[in-house]
């Protein structure tokens, strides 16, 4: 297995790259906000990059990719993606991305199509009624303090170019706008339009509403008679005991569901 590190310049921004594993098609992971290579994606590393190149980055103002004075929006977030993907020679991956990440997937597949093969969207939203209000109004009014003692405020401190708790507060002022424009809602027809076929993944008990991801696998051609109209190429995977913040971490049914979705 090979393994490289690196950063890549994308206007005033050094984005933080891993690449894991080699062979097969290439999937790219793209984590959720205030997460970054490491806690989202470490104990899923391993079985996705067994037999298939595995690139994952760190988001602006996330991990080891420094902050600059830009709000926090999907196109923006994709052209560093595309910026990586040039740098290291992938014209087409698979996608998987959790919460911000997903957003960030569905730009991709929405507006840069020739770039993903398939595509896993985790708990992310899709419809403007689609996400639990609480959640959105906890993010708008996190502060800092919020995080003191948090595996995120320690991974924070001990990874970013700018350790330092006013910059994280920016960090968290900028997710929290996120939930008022940046990633606005595609249309239904730009949903049914992607030509990615599509896994959806929500907890049981996630932010996402239930209703959010059905409507959304049926814009992608689901919710039908399988046996009568065969199985649809996207699918919907609901995760039992699973909350937004730990929408990954039933490792063996996260493996189980996607690994076979991106093989098929």
């Amino acid at each position: 297995m090979s393994n490289d590190t690196g950063y890549v310049t994308a206007g005033d921004l050094n984005v933080y790259y891993e690449s894991h594993g080699e062979g097969g098609f290439p999937l790219l992971l793209l984590h959720g906000g205030l997460f970054d290579i490491e806690q989202q994606w470490a104990a899923l590393l391993p079985s996705l990059s067994t037999d298939r190149r595995v690139v994952a980055l760190d988001f602006q103002g996330h991990g080891r990719t420094n902050d600059i004075d830009r709000p926090l929006s999907a196109a923006g977030l994709a052209a560093d993606v595309i910026a990586v993907l040039d740098h290291l020679g992938l014209e087409q991956v698979d996608v998987f991305g959790f919460s911000v990440g997903g957003g960030v997937t569905l730009e991709l597949a929405v507006n840069h199509p020739a770039r993903v093969r398939k595509i896993v969207v985790s708990s992310t939203a899709v419809t403007p009624g689609g996400m639990r209000g609480a959640n959105a109004e906890a993010v708008g009014a996190m502060k800092v303090e919020m995080l003191a003692g948090t595996p995120m405020e320690t991974a924070y401190l001990a990874k970013s170019p700018h350790p330092d708790h006013e910059h994280l507060q920016g960090l968290l002022d900028k997710l929290g706008a996120t939930y008022e424009g940046g990633f606005e809602p595609y249309t239904e027809e730009q949903l049914r339009g992607i030509a990615a076929p599509t896994l959806i993944t929500i907890g049981d008990c996630d932010m996402v509403t239930f209703e959010d991801a059905v409507t959304f696998l049926r814009l992608r051609g689901g919710d039908v008679n399988g046996d009568f109209d065969g199985v649809p190429a996207s699918q919907l995977a609901v995760f039992p005991g699973s909350t937004h913040f730990f929408g990954l971490a039933r490792t063996d049914l996260v493996l189980a569901t996607v690994l076979p979705f991106l093989d098929a």
